[in-house]
């Protein structure tokens, strides 16, 4: 039996990634400290990955002031959230074609 990989998109090869999309597909937006403890990851982690997510242009940021503090809050963008969709639904056809 052969099984196909096409659909499954690079950028979400990490967990990390992943639970990023997945907790901004059931959010509207979050903030990096709810992200960060969500995910459970240090600062510079979740940094990194999501400057990934925003330079393949799958999730914006908003930022702006509580106070004086900054806040930055990321949400998921149209082309994001198409691609993550084409990810799960190519990864639902994989579970699949292996249980067949």
């Amino acid at each position: 039996m052969k099984i196909s990989i096409n659909g499954l998109h690079k950028a979400f090869e990490s967990r990390i990634r992943l639970g990023i999309m997945s907790a901004l597909a059931v959010n509207n937006k979050l903030d990096f400290n709810a992200l960060k403890e969500y995910l459970n990851l240090t600062d510079g982690n979740l940094a990194s990955h999501l400057r990934g997510l925003e330079k393949e242009d799958f999730i914006g940021v908003e930022k702006t002031f509580v106070g004086r503090k900054p806040n930055t809050k990321y949400f998921m963008t149209k082309e994001g959230k198409k691609a993550f969709d084409e990810h799960l639904n190519a990864l639902e056809k994989l579970i699949k074609g292996v249980a067949d």
